[in-house]
């Protein structure tokens, strides 16, 4: 281990703070996002449904960092204020992985069962109740293992906000290599080490709520 490291690791640490509020950030407007067009994708409304569809397709089939570059240096000279870097980079990250997590809502609520939105009816439910007493519960289940890995892609994502010089863990450590550049393994290996400890903990942490709520469901967890 070099006599550098400590010096390596405390700058790459600063922005670690950046990094996960980027990260919890995103994950919170992403749930927002992907339920409000996943459940506008399985609307009875045609209109409803066209909005949300054109939103997915955006977002999912445009470049990431090409929507980054747009909400920080374009939209600045066509409405005249600049984001703060770390808000715009949640929005670019909330948008961005909302359009794939509503993709993931909508294949979800899909996938109960026939049975049980029948025996919704018999109950006189009526459509609002249907989806959010006996559709809605079962499906967010069946939501948690891919959301899983879509928050994990999310947090990795964050690294695109040195882009725009957010003061994240991946600026630091780039603003280290001109100065340490012998030492750009510890660099790079300590910066591999933070994002998976932080994936490690995302995934631990939606596990958790994987076993409450297949035992609401009364299904057995799965490993």
């Amino acid at each position: 281990m070099p006599d550098s490291f400590g010096t390596i690791l405390s700058s790459i640490l600063q922005g670690l703070t950046t990094t996960v509020s980027a990260a919890a950030g995103g994950i919170a407007l992403t749930v927002v996002l992907a339920f409000a067009a996943g459940l506008a994708l399985v609307s009875r409304s045609r209109v409803v449904r066209a909005i949300s569809r054109v939103y997915v397709e955006v977002f999912r089939g445009t470049s990431e960092v090409v929507q980054l570059f747009w909400l920080y240096f374009v939209l600045p000279a066509l409405v005249g204020f600049k984001l703060v870097p770390l808000f715009a980079g949640i929005l670019v990250l909330g948008l961005n992985h909302g359009a794939y997590g509503a993709e993931i809502v909508r294949g979800a609520v899909n996938s109960i069962p026939r049975a049980q939105y029948e025996g919704a009816i018999a109950l006189n439910l009526s459509p609002a109740q249907r989806m959010w007493r006996v559709l809605l519960p079962q499906a967010v289940v069946e939501m948690l293992p891919p959301f899983t890995n879509l928050f994990i892609q999310l947090l990795k994502s964050t690294a695109l906000l040195s882009f725009i010089s957010a003061g994240d863990i991946a600026e630091h450590g780039e603003l280290l290599r001109p100065v340490f550049g012998s030492d750009i393994v510890w660099i790079y290996g300590t910066e591999l080490v933070l994002y998976l400890v932080l994936a490690l903990l995302i995934k631990y942490g939606m596990r958790v709520l994987e076993r409450a709520g297949a035992r609401r469901l009364g299904r057995a967890a799965g490993v």
